[in-house]
């Protein structure tokens, strides 16, 4: 599974970071710091988490 980020649609709401924070880290001013990444293996629910949380809907799944 990964985890593609639109970054130029982030707000900086957080709410990514505040359900899977070790997934989704925020750079200096607390936007999204990653376009995306792979998710490790038991890291899926958190992942999906953080991008359910995201009000944007800037977060996709991908497998």
């Amino acid at each position: 599974m990964k985890i593609r980020i639109e970054k130029s649609g982030c707000v900086g709401n957080a709410r990514c970071n505040a359900v899977a924070g070790d997934l989704y880290p925020l750079d200096d001013v607390g936007y999204i710091a990653v376009e995306g990444f792979d998710v490790a293996p038991g890291d899926e629910e958190a992942a999906r988490k953080g991008a359910r949380a995201c009000p944007e809907r800037i977060i996709f799944e991908e497998e």
